[in-house]
């Protein structure tokens, strides 16, 4: 998320508006967000300063408001009460394993990515914009050192709240990491219900009527097991249905990596109506579209009743290692990912972590902007330029492109 002389985006010592695409009751719609960086006082909390709004309040008043340990003034993070950090302070964990399950489908992606696709599926797939997907993810995860982080994440604000300011992934990390495009159309699929998720497989799957609502059925919603789709790809490559097979393996790599579900063995069906046209799925911004579901599932992860992560945990643990260099621990191959093009995150390879989270909640509270790196990814973009990306749009149809932009400017 850092900007080439502007360490860590957002500033150590100046305000910044963001722009941000929030979910509320009736819809969505775009609201603007102070965010402000937040210094810890003599006792160790951090105070808030927000918008005045008209309401004027006292120091007392917004002591007597705050959280211990946490915010003086709650009318931003109005989440906290629920938060995970708030009941780390009494000493309250998520449960007997302190760190969240994570949705790492690494290992099993080594074995389902074949090292050469039929050149019939091969265009479609290359064409499409995923490609980078089947070679960037890590082996394992450690899970220890993304929960650290997770606790620091609040839905409010978008971000990491550390203790010199915030900090948070952006599109154009997730472009350097794992060579998505960041422009298009961000076609947020609606919801299916299970009658249609069975006519999705029938119609561009090639499935069986009866095969599908048996499926269906026994994945207790509108889902697929990605097993199940994987079979289906190696099925369809045999048959040399090359159409159905493309979509099988398609729907497979991104339930396992940009939209993994935190079940850990399914994808929504909805997903599967992005590959309806294998032409045109090129269009899409699916760095967007990684960036807002590991958003969400960032949001859920910080609650204290949440003990998965969904998402794509890999894009979060290499863009810790990319900026925080001190923390965790990281196997490198420097080689591989900066002399030959590569997506940036597989400059980054597992290795076993020895600490737990009790380690690192120390160790991230004396972090100071000296210990984060702020130029390591914008290198590979010598001009200042604006991204434009689509949003949200909940008017918005497979065939349309009258979404709302947002401009993301470095």
């Amino acid at each position: 998320m850092c900007r080439q002389q502007k360490p860590f985006g957002l500033g150590v010592c100046e305000a910044q508006v963001r722009v941000w695409a929030r979910d509320v009751e009736n819809g969505l719609r775009l609201q603007k967000i102070l965010s402000l960086v937040r210094r810890r006082g003599a006792d160790g909390r951090i105070p808030v300063r927000t918008l005045d709004r008209g309401a004027s309040s006292s120091a007392a008043a917004a002591e007597s408001a705050g959280y211990p340990g946490g915010p003086y003034d709650t009318s931003l993070l109005v989440k906290y009460e629920h938060h995970v950090a708030r009941r780390v302070w009494f000493g309250e964990e998520r449960g007997p394993k302190k760190e969240l399950k994570v949705a790492g489908h690494g290992l099993k992606l080594t074995s389902r990515v074949p090292l050469a696709l039929p050149p019939q599926m091969e265009s479609w797939v290359s064409r499409s914009g995923l490609s980078s997907l089947q070679r960037t993810s890590l082996n394992k995860i450690d899970t220890n050192l993304v929960s650290a982080f997770v606790e620091r994440w609040h839905l409010e604000t978008s971000s990491f709240h550390m203790p010199f300011g915030e900090m948070s992934i952006t599109l154009d990390d997730v472009a350097c990491l794992l060579h998505l495009p960041i422009r298009g159309i961000f076609w947020s699929p609606q919801d299916v219900t299970e009658e249609l998720a069975v006519e999705l497989v029938v119609d561009y799957l090639g499935v069986s009527q009866g095969q599908a609502q048996s499926h269906v059925r026994s994945c207790r919603g509108s889902y697929y097991k990605l097993e199940w789709l994987y079979d289906l790809f190696v099925h369809h490559r045999a048959a040399s249905s090359w159409t159905y097979a493309t979509r099988a393996y398609l729907l497979t790599l991104v339930g396992s990596t940009i939209f993994a579900d935190k079940t850990f063995t399914l994808v929504e069906a909805r997903y599967l109506l992005l590959f309806r046209d294998l032409d045109g799925c090129s269009g899409y911004s699916w760095g967007a579209a990684a960036l807002v579901t590991l958003y969400r599932y960032l949001g859920d992860a910080s609650m204290y009743s949440c003990k998965q992560l969904g998402g794509y945990p890999t894009l979060l643990q290499c863009w810790i290692h990319e900026y925080f260099p001190t923390v965790g621990k990281r196997g490198e191959n420097w080689k591989l990912a900066d002399n030959c093009g590569l997506p940036r995150a597989m400059r980054w390879s597992y290795r076993q972590g020895v600490l737990k989270v009790d380690d690192l909640r120390p160790i991230l509270d004396e972090l100071t902007p000296a210990d984060v790196i702020s130029t390591s990814i914008n290198r590979l973009h010598n001009s200042s330029i604006a991204e434009v990306i689509s949003t949200f749009d909940p008017s918005s149809s497979p065939t349309s492109n009258s979404t709302s932009i947002v401009s993301f400017l470095q």
